[in-house]
């Protein structure tokens, strides 16, 4: 099995200038001058709502694709998610979605959970990969080489496209369940902890799409402002 984590031996360590990358397809392009032909950037949504699934995306662009306006979904608005969503769509060689319901959340815990999501992505996908871009700290449980870049959604390309994917595919899957489940106005909150939705949880109790797992005074984790050097 080829070393989850890693590429091809010789890589010299990225460039960095004044803690900033150069440019978003900076990764991709490592990846592409050690031989690697198919990259697939993966991220994910809703690690931290008390209700819903985890949904992570996998996306292959073409090879140096540009686009000034992705980056880390977080910075989009919805309107501009949504068309860029579509842009993606549009453009890419192929897109994959893994969608892990709660009841598996609950089972496994949300950090296994996210990553059999993302692992459903990459095999969602209608080509073969040969290399992988993750964001996040944690490699995917599959055979292929792949490199996990904290805040990647803002630093590659493929990741951040991945990021705008699985946001407003998740949004659009809480959008249906707003209609079953209206009192807890997922519409608005997306299963997020909200002051809105933990009145309406009291109110009402709990959904079969809420996290018996989560507690309400959890908070979403994960978000932290440090930055890394990354080495290859």
């Amino acid at each position: 099995m080829k070393n989850r984590d890693s590429i091809r031996p010789g890589f010299a360590a990225y460039p960095i200038e004044n803690g900033a990358f150069v440019a978003m397809n900076d990764f991709e392009n490592l990846a592409y001058g050690e031989g690697y032909t198919v990259i697939a950037g993966v991220d994910e949504a809703g690690r931290g709502p008390l209700a819903g699934p985890v949904v992570a995306a996998a996306v292959v662009l073409p090879r140096d694709y540009h686009h000034p306006d992705i980056n880390d979904s977080k910075q989009l608005s919805p309107a501009r998610r949504s068309a860029l969503h579509d842009v993606i769509r549009s453009a890419a060689v192929a897109v994959g979605l893994g969608v892990v319901e709660p009841d598996v959340i609950d089972a496994l815990n949300i950090l296994q959970a996210t990553r059999l999501a993302m692992r459903e992505a990459v095999l969602d996908l209608d080509c073969a990969v040969d290399f992988i871009l993750v964001d996040g700290n944690c490699a995917i449980r599959i055979d292929t080489p792949q490199k996990t870049i904290v805040k990647g959604d803002a630093l590659s390309i493929s990741i951040a496209a991945a990021s705008i994917v699985a946001k407003v595919s998740r949004d659009r899957i809480m959008e249906i369940y707003h209609r079953q489940y209206p009192q807890y106005n997922f519409l608005k909150n997306k299963g997020y902890g909200t002051a809105e939705h933990r009145r309406a949880i009291a109110a009402f109790g709990l959904s079969k799409i809420h996290r018996k797992s989560f507690h309400l005074k959890e908070r979403e984790a994960g978000k932290t402002t440090r930055q890394t050097t990354f080495t290859w």
